[in-house]
């Protein structure tokens, strides 16, 4: 972990709601894709944790959803804006574990922090698919993104506005990866878990305060203990995962 400050480059609606934020500065405490960073807005008391889009270089991009008081202010944010920041936080994704055909899948805001993971796997030379879900057409992102990349992309709706209509799980069919990477609502992730028997990392989405392990506030359960999801997580392996009722 490493407190810095980013500089806003720009700061642009990519869907329903959904805001793409390119900041500039010291990226060098992100080392794996999965982590995510902590922001400091102002006039608010907590930080907002954000997941790495992509890292490259001194640029560091972020998709946000805008849902409360904090994120709308972020979308005001235009370039040249200063903002405080901790970097490198939380444990990632393991890419020794992909195999040849990793397969990706994300649920809405928890499509982004797959890309930069897709990004060095297809540069690896693995045959990558990625599985975008969304409630509706409007509400779609990046998934030309992921295409460029050279991954094999399946899009879901829930209306069937766009791509298949259903869930994540409804674009399973004719599949069989070596290893699954997925982020989203807990209860598409439990969903997944079900639907597959491949080595997975799941990534956790939960309410933080510090964002760094000290608070305990985002303690869970695991089979060998409990773990806080901003600090052991975001990211649980499959066999580590102890669901709650």
């Amino acid at each position: 972990m490493k407190q810095t400050v980013l500089t806003v480059q720009t700061n642009e609606p990519i869907a329903k709601n959904v805001m793409k934020i390119t900041l500039s500065g010291d990226l060098s405490a992100i080392v794996r894709p999965g982590q995510f960073v902590n922001l400091k807005l102002d006039g608010f008391y907590l930080r907002r944790p954000i997941s790495v889009c992509d890292a490259e270089g001194d640029l560091l991009t972020l998709i946000y959803k805008v849902v409360g008081e904090g994120t709308r202010a972020m979308a005001g944010y235009g370039k040249g804006k200063k903002i405080d920041c901790l970097v490198g936080l939380g444990n990632g994704y393991d890419e020794k574990d992909a195999g040849d055909r990793p397969l990706l899948v994300g649920g809405g805001v928890g499509v982004p922090p797959l890309y930069l993971l897709a990004k060095r796997l297809t540069a690896a030379g693995k045959r990558v698919t990625a599985i975008l879900g969304f409630n509706t057409k409007d509400e779609v992102f990046f998934e030309n993104e992921f295409r460029a990349l050279g991954c094999d992309v399946r899009v879901t709706t829930v209306d069937g506005s766009c791509g298949t209509r259903g869930f994540v799980t409804d674009a399973l069919h004719g599949l069989d990866p070596t290893c699954l990477y997925t982020c989203g609502p807990e209860p598409m992730l439990r969903a997944l878990y079900r639907a597959t028997t491949c080595p997975g990392q799941f990534s956790f989405e939960r309410r933080m305060g510090c964002g760094f392990g000290a608070c305990m506030g985002c303690t869970c359960k695991t089979i060998t203990g409990n773990k806080r999801i901003c600090r052991e997580g975001p990211v649980l392996k499959r066999e580590e995962i102890l669901w709650e009722n």
